[in-house]
C-alpha cells in the first residue's frame, strides 16, 4: 500500500516511516507535519492509507480526518501518543471516518507499537480489498423462527464500522428504550477500545450501555456493545457467544454474524440498521433479517461518513427504508411503537 503519514513530530514520524517500509512492501507516499498539509497532500496525492496524528498545530487529526473523507476519501488510521488517554478524541476522529486506533510506535513503552501498528495495517490492507459477503447469511432465515421471544418483545440490532461512533450517539441520544426493547451494538473497533466505546456512548446516551460478556444475556432497556475481536452471536436461548468463525472475514466483530443470528434465532419482533462504513460488512445479513420478516433499515448516503457498508445493503435490496441519520431514530422508534 501506499502510505502517508501525518505528524509533526519529527522522532514519530521517521519512527512510523521506518516500521512502514521495513520489509512490508508498503511505500510511504509522502509525510505531513500538519493537519493542513495532510489535507492537501490527500487531495494532490491520494494514498492509500493515512496514518494520522491527533495532535498537529493549527488543524488537529480530528477535523483533519473529517475534510479528507469530504474532498479525497480514503482509509485513516490514528496513530498517536497514549490513545486510551485521550478517549475522547478519539472517538471523534472515529466519528469523522477514521478506521481504528493504535499507540505511535515510538512512544509505545512496551515495545509492541510496531507490530501492532503492522498488524491494523494489515487488516485494512483487507478491508480495503475484502468483497465478499458472508455466506451464511445471505441464505440465512427465510421465515421467522418458532422460538419464544421471553420478555424482550423488540429487538434492535446496529452495525457500524467509519464514522459509527458519532452515528450511533445520533439515533440513540434522547432515548430511553422501553423495558421490553433489547439493543445490540456492533461497532468495528479494536477489542482494547469497546470498553472505552461503551463507557464514551453511556456519557452521550440517556439510559445505560453494557459491553457483552460471554454467556450474557439479552437485557431490555440496555444498550449491549460487543467487546472482542472474535464475532458476536446471539443463540436461540438469548444468550451472547462469541465464536471465531468465519476466521477469514477481516470484519471483526462482524454485523453479518450478528444479523444472520437475528434472522435465524430470533422470534420476536427486530429491526436492523446499518450505519456507516466501509466494505460489504453487514449487508448480507440485514437482507437475511429482511427474509426473516424483520424491518431493516440502511443510512443514506448523504449522510455516510464513508457509503459503503449501506450502500452494498441497498445494492442487494435488503433495506426496506434508506434513510438520512437524522430520520432513523424516529423511524426505529415507530416500528417499536407498532
Amino acid at each position: 500500500m501506499r502510505i502517508g503519514i501525518a505528524n509533526d513530530v519529527i522522532l514519530a514520524a521517521e519512527a512510523l516511516r521506518r516500521v512502514v517500509t521495513a520489509g512490508t512492501g508498503h511505500q510511504v507516499a509522502w509525510i505531513a507535519r500538519t493537519g493542513l498539509d495532510a489535507v492537501r497532500l490527500c487531495a494532490e496525492d491520494r494514498p492509500d492509507l493515512v496514518l494520522m496524528d491527533l495532535n498537529m498545530p493549527g488543524l488537529d487529526g480530528v477535523e483533519a480526518t473529517r475534510r479528507i473523507m469530504l474532498a479525497s476519501p480514503c482509509a485513516v488510521l490514528v496513530v498517536t501518543g497514549h490513545p486510551h488517554d485521550n478517549v475522547g478524541q478519539v472517538f471523534r476522529a472515529l466519528g469523522a471516518g477514521a478506521l481504528d486506533v493504535t499507540a505511535t510506535p515510538v512512544l509505545a513503552g512496551d515495545g509492541s507499537g510496531a507490530a501492532e501498528l503492522l498488524a491494523k495495517i494489515k487488516t485494512i490492507g483487507k478491508l480495503i480489498r475484502f468483497d465478499r459477503t458472508a455466506s451464511f447469511a445471505a441464505g440465512a432465515g427465510r421465515g421467522r423462527p418458532h422460538l419464544p421471544a421471553g420478555r424482550i418483545r423488540h429487538l434492535l440490532a446496529i452495525g457500524a464500522s467509519t464514522g459509527g461512533p458519532m452515528a450511533i450517539a445520533a439515533i440513540l441520544a434522547g432515548w430511553q428504550a422501553p423495558p421490553d426493547t433489547a439493543i445490540v451494538v456492533v461497532q468495528h473497533i479494536d477489542a482494547s477500545f469497546a470498553g472505552h466505546f461503551a463507557r464514551w456512548l453511556d456519557e452521550q446516551l440517556g439510559m445505560p450501555v453494557r459491553v457483552v460478556a460471554e454467556n450474557d444475556v439479552l437485557q431490555g432497556g440496555v444498550v449491549q456493545v460487543a467487546q472482542s475481536n472474535d464475532h458476536l452471536a446471539l443463540s436461540a436461548g438469548q444468550r451472547f457467544h462469541y465464536q471465531s468463525e468465519p476466521v477469514d472475514n477481516p470484519y471483526r466483530p462482524s454485523v453479518d454474524v450478528l444479523f444472520g443470528c437475528v434472522a435465524s434465532h430470533w422470534a420476536g419482533s427486530a429491526t436492523g440498521v446499518l450505519l456507516t462504513g466501509m466494505g460489504r460488512d453487514g449487508a448480507a445479513g440485514l437482507l437475511a433479517m429482511r427474509r426473516a420478516g424483520h424491518a431493516t433499515i440502511a443510512q443514506d448516503r448523504a449522510s455516510c461518513a464513508v457509503y459503503g457498508m449501506p450502500r452494498a445493503a441497498a445494492e442487494i435490496n435488503a433495506a426496506t427504508d434508506i434513510l438520512p441519520l437524522e430520520k432513523i431514530s424516529a423511524a426505529i422508534r415507530d416500528r417499536i411503537r407498532d
